[in-house]
């Protein structure tokens, strides 16, 4: 039970009165939702509904990264981060992310650690995105999906944590995977 509603956790305080979709492509849809809060006063959310992604984030024995550099259009300039996209229809976050390792990196791996979940923007948008650490790395050859233009980036795992302490990498998913990444090395002791 929460002490500002008095409701248990996860229910919601709100009364949807009613609920369009104003817009919707492949990747996402958008919906005004008209609500009635507490106390009886009207209110309107706009939701984003993004599709469900799977991220990775790729590290050698001797502790060096892969990332992608690649324009994105949303933000209006290149950014740097973790290898990651939608999760198909059917499929499973853990097999989305070997998917994304293989198409965007060339990679595959022996061993995966599950890095949990994020939300990355709980007040409008609903874009759950799953995240792994993928270990033990093997070559293989990088197949982009027709359209998709990036760069393959390697540097130390300790560059791509300052880079995100320091605001250089800005992605949310890939700002939580590096950092769950160093608690995830250090508890395997293969980072001090």
């Amino acid at each position: 039970m929460t002490q500002e509603t008095d409701k248990p956790e996860g229910a919601s305080p709100f009364k949807v009165l009613s609920r369009k979709e104003v817009y919707r492509n492949r990747w996402i849809s958008v919906r005004e939702d008209r609500v009635l809060r507490q106390g009886g006063q009207e209110g309107i959310f706009g939701v984003v509904t993004m599709k469900v992604g799977s991220s990775v984030l790729p590290i050698t024995e001797d502790l060096q990264t892969f990332l992608t550099s690649a324009y994105r259009y949303g933000v209006g300039r290149m950014s740097l981060e973790v290898a990651g996209g939608v999760i198909d229809d059917g499929e499973e976050p853990l097999s989305a992310a070997k998917r994304e390792l293989d198409e965007e990196l060339g990679l595959q791996a022996h061993e995966w650690l599950d890095a949990g979940r994020i939300d990355p923007f709980t007040t409008v948008i609903s874009s759950p995105n799953f995240m792994f650490v993928a270990l033990g790395l093997k070559a293989t050859s990088q197949h982009l999906e027709p359209g998709e233009v990036l760069s393959v980036v390697k540097l130390p795992f300790t560059q791509a944590l300052h880079r995100v302490m320091t605001g250089q990498i800005t992605h949310g998913a890939s700002c939580v995977l590096i950092l769950k990444a160093q608690t995830l090395l250090k508890a395997r002791g293969l980072l001090s």
